[in-house]
Formats: C-alpha cells, sequence, structure tokens
C-alpha cells in the first residue's frame, strides 16, 4: 500500500503530501500494469528455462531471470511510492534500458553467443519491441512525476 501523509499547503490546509503519492496513479497505472505483466512473464520463463533447460543456453536464462528481478523491482517501486522510490526506479530504468541496449546489441553482434533468446535479445523484438519502448516510457514518467 502507498504511504501517504499529510501537509500544510500555503493556504493553511491539511492535503496529501506530492512527494509521498503514488507512482502508480494515473499514467503510472499502465506503466505497473505492464512491469507486472512482463515481471511474471519473465520470471515464469526463466525458471522453467533455468531448471529444465540450463545447459542449453546457460547465459541466456540467467538474463532473462535478471530482467525479472528488475521488472519485479521497479514494479514494487511503482507501486510503493514516495521520493525513495522514485529514485530507485529512476535507476533501475536506466538499468533496463542499459540492459536492454546492450543485450540487444550483444546478440545482433554475436548471435553465437545466445542459443536461445532473452527478454531482451534483438532489443525486445518477440515482445513487440516493448522492452526496449517500457524503460524510455518508465523514465519520462518518473521525471514528469516529480514536478507534479
Amino acid at each position: 500500500m502507498p504511504e501517504t501523509t499529510t501537509a500544510t499547503t500555503t493556504d493553511g490546509t491539511a492535503g496529501a503530501d506530492p512527494a509521498k503519492r503514488s507512482l502508480g496513479t494515473g499514467p503510472g497505472r499502465l506503466l505497473v500494469t505492464l512491469y507486472g505483466v512482463f515481471t511474471v512473464a519473465a520470471a515464469s520463463r526463466s525458471l522453467y528455462q533455468l531448471i529444465a533447460q540450463f545447459d542449453r543456453a546457460p547465459l541466456a536464462y540467467s538474463l532473462s531471470a535478471l530482467s525479472a528481478v528488475v521488472y519485479g523491482f521497479i514494479t514494487f517501486s511503482l507501486v510503493r511510492g514516495g521520493e525513495g522510490a522514485r529514485r530507485a526506479a529512476l535507476g533501475c530504468c536506466a538499468l533496463e534500458l542499459l540492459g536492454v541496449l546492450g543485450i540487444g546489441t550483444w546478440t545482433l553482434v554475436d548471435p553465437a553467443a545466445f542459443p536461445d533468446a532473452t527478454v531482451w535479445s534483438d532489443y525486445g523484438m518477440g515482445y513487440l519491441f516493448i522492452p526496449v519502448i517500457l524503460p524510455v516510457t518508465g523514465l519520462i514518467w518518473l521525471r514528469r512525476s516529480r514536478r507534479a
């Protein structure tokens, strides 16, 4: 449940502290939904692959598990709200974007290193490029929510 506190506004009335409002409200609700879906998708896929097929592509499956952890942390931060959670989500979205760009480039340059795809392979092409769009959208939302 998001933290809320009351603060006295400039006119002397009590109201919700905007720094503690949930990042998952308004347009952020769509981000929470998408990150939640990607958390479940990446976690379930990588868990199965790590258990049943690890010897086939350990690097790819481990990177998919890492992406699930990143997605889960961002989801949690967006739901939690507050300035600390916003900063943590901002850092994770930046890390996610670097991961998508780095792994996406790596899979194109050295396809032999990835006998099976990760969530971030080919910039998320297997997921309609949502993995590369999501962190950009998240970074924009997190920057805008700071000013609100």
